[in-house]
C-alpha cells in the first residue's frame, strides 16, 4: 500500500486560508455582501455563501492527495469568479472606509500570486 503523503506546511497554511476565509463568510456574511458587485444574477447573500463553501470545500480538499488536484482547479475557478468583487471594491473605495483605497488596489496583484500558489499546493505529489 503506498504512503499517504502529508501535505506540506505551506498546503497546511493555504488550507487554513480558505477554509478561514469560508467559515467567516457564514460567520460574518455582511462584508462579504457589501462587495458583490451590483448586477450579478443571483442575490449578494447566496453569492457570499455559495464562495464561503467553495473556500471551505476547497481548502479541505487541498488536505488529503487524492483530493488536491480538483481543489487546486476549484479554488483557481473561484479566485477569477471573486476578482471582479476585488476590482469592485478598489474602484469604490469610499464605500469601504475605513480601509486605506490603496490597500484595496494593492491587493489586485496579490490575486495572481495566490492563484500561483493554489497552483502549485494543487498538485497530487506534494
Amino acid at each position: 500500500m503506498p504512503e499517504l503523503q502529508k501535505p506540506t506546511p505551506g498546503v497546511l497554511l493555504l488550507a487554513a486560508l480558505f477554509v478561514g476565509a469560508g467559515v467567516l463568510h457564514f460567520v460574518r456574511p455582511e462584508p462579504f455582501d457589501r462587495i458583490v458587485p451590483p448586477g450579478l444574477p443571483l442575490p449578494a447573500r447566496t453569492a457570499t455563501l455559495l464562495s464561503g463553501a467553495a473556500e471551505l470545500a476547497g481548502g479541505l480538499g487541498l488536505l488529503h492527495p487524492a483530493t488536491r488536484p480538483a481543489a487546486r482547479w476549484g479554488l483557481l475557478a473561484l479566485l477569477v469568479a471573486v476578482f471582479p468583487a476585488n476590482v469592485y471594491m478598489a474602484q469604490h473605495a469610499e464605500r469601504f472606509r475605513p480601509l486605506p483605497t490603496w490597500g484595496l488596489w494593492a491587493r489586485l496583484p496579490l490575486q495572481p500570486l495566490l492563484m500561483l500558489l493554489v497552483w502549485r499546493a494543487g498538485r497530487k505529489g506534494d
